[in-house]
């Protein structure tokens, strides 16, 4: 015969984890709303580095928009992206390179501290299209937290759109970010148990 069943509670701990998340992630729509109405027009180019066409993107966008500031996040080398702006009649003396980053999620929190200490908070966000879905949801936690709204500019490509389950992960991540101040890149393939072939490096 069963014995009585004890129901388990979850530690106290985790508890005030799940609230401080929650809490966390209620403000981030009134964060973003907040950026749009204080700088509804875009005041920097933030690119995510790893596609064919993102700083060539970068470079026609920047012509139209000869005010901004443009970011590059682990794109290609230094000589090849200067090239490719100075082509575009863009001033290099606009361009921030930063090589820190080592996927997606630290594409955004690399460059958080430099957008803020730039009092930037409204930036276009370039990337390809399949990447688009995963960069917009990762950049509404983390610059949406941080009070950064962001317009997204796809490039256009034939590659397929990236699976539900890696977005998933990398919004794990971004919260986790959120509530630690680490990524979690250590652990992207232990989060959600998934395959070598999702994890990539873009």
């Amino acid at each position: 015969m069963l014995g009585k069943l004890s129901r388990q509670h979850p530690p106290l701990g985790t508890i005030w984890i799940i609230i401080i998340a929650l809490i966390g992630l209620s403000i981030i729509p009134s964060r973003l709303m907040i950026a749009r109405h204080l700088a509804p027009q875009p005041e920097a180019v933030l690119v995510l580095g790893g596609g064919t066409g993102r700083e060539e993107a970068a470079a026609q966008l920047a012509q139209h928009y000869p005010s901004l500031m443009i970011w590059v996040s682990s794109g290609r080398s230094p000589q090849d992206i200067y090239a490719i702006f100075q082509s575009a009649s863009v001033s290099t003396t606009r361009l921030h390179l930063d090589y820190r980053a080592t996927d997606t999620v630290t594409n955004f929190t690399t460059l958080v501290p430099e957008l803020k200490q730039h009092q930037i908070q409204h930036v276009f966000l370039v990337t390809s299209d399949f990447h688009m879905p995963r960069a917009q949801a990762i950049a509404t936690v983390v610059l949406g937290s941080q009070g950064i709204a962001f317009t997204p500019v796809a490039v256009g490509t034939n590659e397929p759109q990236e699976p539900v389950i890696q977005i998933a992960r990398d919004v794990c991540r971004s919260i986790v970010w959120l509530l630690t101040g680490r990524t979690g890149a250590s652990l992207r393939q232990q989060l959600l148990f998934l395959p070598n072939e999702i994890l990539d490096n873009s």
